[in-house]
Formats: structure tokens, C-alpha cells, sequence
């Protein structure tokens, strides 16, 4: 029953994004992660080296965001928030990529970016999660981004910020894992709530889900396993 609980807990990157986010909160929902050994805590950018060092000893990654929500910042910025993350222990970032950019069909901008933010996190030895923020983007958009995020073998490809005016879809990811490389991870986010959808979307090959909704998930879970998952 360990090895079930866990398939489903180390899909969850537990979301501590909110920007009234408190010190106290941040202990919290740190030692929440720990408890329910999600995948990673995906924390406001200032609380990542707190994050990281609550976090030590255990399996639970520490992951931040970088041009976040908005992906609107310049490239040198991007690279600045990546290069502090991983200084401060960061070994998951969730980058947004400049959405104006891939409105306007201006790849060359868009593949540079992701190059430079790629580079830093490769020299660190860690790895990088592509958010598209897909509720401004066609279909074509997506795909193409897709197709660029495999060419330069990011980690993930990632559905939504959670704070665009919607979050993941089941159209959009099976859209994304089909015109995904295999070796790169689909990432779902934004209004995910319960049990079943992480279960829907992992048997559509999604390997991880932001949310944070973490409790209300995992207790379901260990309901249905019957409490043999232990904290």
C-alpha cells in the first residue's frame, strides 16, 4: 500500500504561492509536505531558502517560480530570479514563459529565453518546469511550445500559473503529452481539487500536479487505500 500511496503523493508539487503568504504559513506547509511526502513545495520566491532548509533530510524538493505570474519581465531578470533560486537551494524551477512573446509568434525571443534560464539550471545540476499559461494561448501555440520545450529537453511543460483565468484542462493535456517528448514531463495546474482528477490525469501520462489542495487529495487516498499509507 506504500508504494500506492507514494505513485500518487510524489506526483503532487504542494503550492504555497499565495502572496500573503506568512512566515508561520510557510512552516506550516512545509511540515505539511514532509507529513503527506509530496513531491516538492513549490514556494514564493523570498521563502525558498527557509523552504529548503525545513525541507532538508527528507525527499520533498524545493522548487520556486521565476517571472512569475505573469512571465512579462525581461530575459536578465529571469535568469537573475534562477540564478538566486539556486543559491538558495532551489532544484525544481516553474518558469512562465513570456506569453506576449508567443502571442506575437516570436519563437526566436521565446527559445532564447528558455536557452538562458535552461543554461543556469543545467549548470546547477537541477531542472526546469515550462509554465505556458495555456487559457491566452490556441492550440497551435501550445503545440509549438511543446515542440521547443522538447528540441531543448526541459523537464516539464506546464499547464497554468493558477492564477490565469483558468487552469488545467484534459484537452490541453493530452494535447501536451502528445506533442511532448517522451522524456519530458507534463505538468498539471490550476484548480485542482480532488482524488479523482489526479487520478484522470495521471492515467493520461501527467507526472506531476501543482496544487494546494494537498490534504484534501491525499486523505482521500489514504480513505481508499484503507489507511494503509502511513504519515
Amino acid at each position: 500500500m506504500d508504494s500506492e500511496y507514494r505513485a500518487v503523493s510524489k506526483l503532487i508539487d504542494h503550492a504555497l504561492l499565495k502572496p500573503t503568504l506568512t512566515d508561520a504559513e510557510l512552516w506550516a506547509g512545509c511540515q505539511l509536505a514532509r507529513e503527506y511526502d509530496v513531491a516538492s513545495v513549490c514556494i514564493v520566491p523570498h521563502a525558498l531558502r527557509r523552504c529548503a532548509e525545513l525541507l532538508a533530510g527528507s525527499s520533498v524538493q524545493p522548487s520556486t517560480t521565476i517571472g512569475f505570474p505573469h512571465g512579462a519581465v525581461s530575459t536578465a531578470v529571469k535568469v537573475a530570479e534562477a540564478e538566486r533560486a539556486l543559491s538558495d537551494g532551489g532544484t525544481e524551477l516553474d518558469m512562465v514563459v513570456n506569453v506576449g512573446k508567443v502571442l506575437g509568434g516570436d519563437y526566436a525571443y521565446v527559445e532564447a529565453e528558455l536557452r538562458a534560464v535552461l543554461g543556469v539550471t543545467r549548470a546547477a545540476g537541477q531542472k526546469l518546469k515550462v509554465i505556458f499559461e495555456n487559457a491566452y494561448l490556441a492550440d497551435a501555440h501550445k503545440i509549438r511550445l511543446c515542440e521547443l520545450c522538447s528540441e531543448l529537453r526541459v523537464d516539464w511543460v506546464k499547464t497554468s500559473t493558477g492564477f490565469g483565468p483558468s487552469g488545467a484542462t484534459l484537452a490541453d493535456l493530452r494535447l501536451m503529452r502528445a506533442h511532448s517528448a517522451p522524456g519530458v514531463g507534463v505538468k498539471a495546474s490550476g484548480g485542482i481539487r480532488s482524488l479523482e482528477e489526479v487520478l484522470e490525469m495521471r492515467a493520461l501520462g501527467v507526472s506531476r500536479v501543482g496544487t494546494s489542495s494537498t490534504v484534501q487529495i491525499l486523505e482521500a487516498l489514504r480513505s481508499r487505500l484503507g489507511g494503509a499509507a502511513q504519515k
